[in-house]
This record gives structure tokens, C-alpha cells and sequence, in this order.
């Protein structure tokens, strides 16, 4: 008989393993329910809120959440526009960046 503590059987390990597995799914799942809950709790309420101050304000709100970017449906927001350079500008910054990178080659 060999000295020392007995070795596990792989096989009990792994039934161990996969019964913490276990536990940690069913955690995450009653965090999953909890947030449901809340999440439809919220939303009574802000219905609540949304009656309470009118249709017009309501609406207000929701462009002005959409706008800045809240809210469940994303996208839905104006696009935001893109400045456009003019090609002197372009040249412009190309060449000072020429000038900086020259530079930097010469320092070396």
C-alpha cells in the first residue's frame, strides 16, 4: 500500500465540479429573474411617471434620451455629421507632418 494521502478518483472530482457548476448556473439564474423583476417594476414606473406628467413631456423626454444616446433601441438617433476638410487644409496638415517627421529622422 503506498504512503500518503489517497489519491482523488477522477471521477468524484468531475461530480464535484459539475455540481458546482450546478450551483453557480442556478445563482446566475435567480439573478437573471431578480432583474427581470426590477426591470418590469421600472417600467410601471416610469409609465406612472410618464401619465403622471403628460403625453407632451413624455415625448420630450424620450427624443431627448434618444439623442444622447439612451435608451433600449440604440440607433435610432440622428446621425452626428462629419466635418469635411478642404483639400488646402489637407495639404496643409501633410505637409507639417512631413516637416515633424523629417525632423524626428534627422534627431536619430
Amino acid at each position: 500500500m503506498p504512503r500518503g494521502r489517497p489519491r482523488k478518483q477522477q471521477r468524484s472530482v468531475l461530480l464535484k465540479s459539475a455540481e458546482l457548476i450546478g450551483w453557480a448556473i442556478g445563482g446566475i439564474e435567480r439573478e437573471i429573474a431578480q432583474t427581470r423583476e426590477r426591470l418590469a417594476a421600472l417600467t410601471a414606473q416610469a409609465a406612472t411617471l410618464r401619465r403622471r406628467a403628460g403625453v407632451r413631456a413624455a415625448a420630450a423626454a424620450s427624443s431627448a434620451a434618444s439623442a444622447i444616446g439612451v435608451g433600449g433601441s440604440g440607433g435610432t438617433g440622428r446621425k452626428r455629421r462629419r466635418r469635411k476638410m478642404s483639400p488646402e487644409a489637407r495639404k496643409k496638415i501633410s505637409d507639417m507632418m512631413k516637416k515633424r517627421w523629417a525632423e524626428r529622422r534627422r534627431g536619430k
